[in-house]
């Protein structure tokens, strides 16, 4: 009989990296249903990998605390009529995603379903943490009890699981499974679509939603610095929209930055690899992300880096080698690394290349093969590759 594998996931919304990932995975185990609220803006569920997607109930978040600089604070509502479709399919294992009320439902029917549970916890952010409310860490330390093993994208993720949950650090496996592929982002390109985006180089590209979060404001006020500094031959695009963008908008005038920044609005995900193929460098000024694969997207393509500290993938940026990395909050230190690779078309070239060694390990088929790994981890089997 073959193995059923069974994934709770609230919400992938934008998720579209998922599908890839999944077509690998079930390549090992095709038997699996991955149960979610919410999926992406293009869904298919017919392609490869999105076809093994259920949509179960409606999703809804219900805040309890805006946070400015940060995820907003609050509790995941989702169906708990995933419990019928999951008893029914009877799975041998069962992902369930981050310390959802759908992972305090597989705890509760373990006894009656028999499955082995792994969590997996995408990586550690404040607000997401939440390590400053003691009755969410307890909850949190008695869901661990229960689980056969953990997975996150970061060692940073580990640290959080092993340093304020207890969980013992030789049962957690830190390797990004979140991880993007060059085709999905290349989807949408046709033939006869520009080559080049016609823009001073070197070209900064940021991918993103235009919200306080997203840190947007703060990668402007660099461009600002760099401009007093004499530097305008650059360009900036933002991808991306949202609640700020007058604001932004705003800056941009105000500072005569108008030559340097292009907005593209909301795009496709299939329409992003032409943009990611065009830059030289990515941006990335995030205030608070507990992964942010867009950035593996960037190395992927082969970009130089500039990450904020606060991104959980700035763990994949090797100072000086593939990118730098850099707080934020500080302009005058974005301003700073975006001069050296102005002042220098080879450095930018090197960390490219680097970026894209960097990668090697961590596409769609190395990802499927490591879930699959735990799988068998849980199972006591070893899966020959």
């Amino acid at each position: 009989m073959e193995t059923r594998i069974a994934w709770l996931v609230p919400a992938v919304r934008r998720g579209a990296y998922w599908q890839p990932v999944l077509r690998e995975f079930t390549k090992i185990y095709p038997q699996t249903k991955f149960y979610t609220s919410q999926t992406w803006p293009g869904f298919d569920p017919d392609a490869p990998g999105a076809n093994v997607i259920t949509l179960i109930g409606k999703y809804r978040f219900q805040e309890t605390k805006t946070v400015e600089s940060g995820y907003n604070r609050g509790i995941i509502l989702v169906s708990p009529t995933v419990v019928f479709p999951l008893l029914k399919y009877k799975p041998q294992v069962v992902f369930v995603s981050s310390f959802s009320i759908w992972t305090v439902l597989a705890i509760a029917l373990q006894p009656m379903g028999k499955w082995k549970l792994i969590l997996v916890y995408e990586s550690s952010s404040p607000n997401v943490d939440f390590r400053d409310s003691p009755l969410r860490s307890n909850l949190r330390r008695w869901m661990t009890q229960f689980m056969d093993t953990f997975i996150s994208n970061s060692r940073r993720g580990k640290d959080y699981l092993v340093e304020i949950l207890g969980v013992d650090a030789n049962n957690i496996s830190a390797r990004p499974y979140m991880v993007p592929d060059t085709q999905t982002l290349l989807h949408n390109r046709s033939e006869d679509q520009s080559q080049s985006l016609a823009l001073k180089s070197p070209i900064f590209l940021c991918v993103g939603l235009l919200v306080p979060r997203k840190g947007v404001k703060y990668l402007l006020q660099a461009c600002a610095i760099l401009r007093d500094r004499g530097y305008s031959e650059y360009s900036l695009v933002l991808v991306g929209d949202g609640e700020q963008r007058a604001e932004l908008e705003a800056f941009v005038k105000d500072h005569q930055l108008e030559q340097q920044v292009t907005w593209t609005g909301w795009l496709n995900y299939g329409d992003l690899g032409t943009y990611f193929n065009e830059a030289d460098v990515f941006i990335f000024p995030t205030l608070e992300d507990t992964w942010g694969v867009v950035l593996l997207e960037a190395m992927a393509f082969g970009k130089a880096i500039v990450s904020s500290k606060w991104a959980g993938a700035s763990e994949m940026v090797v100072e000086g080698e593939n990118g730098y990395v850099i707080d934020p909050y500080e302009p005058e230190k974005f301003a700073e690394a975006m001069m050296k690779l102005i002042d220098d078309p080879e450095l930018i070239q090197k960390m490219g290349q680097k970026s894209q060694e960097l990668m090697a390990e961590h596409n769609a088929e190395k990802a499927g093969l490591f879930l699959a790994s735990q799988v068998e981890k849980v199972l006591g089997k070893q899966h020959q590759t």
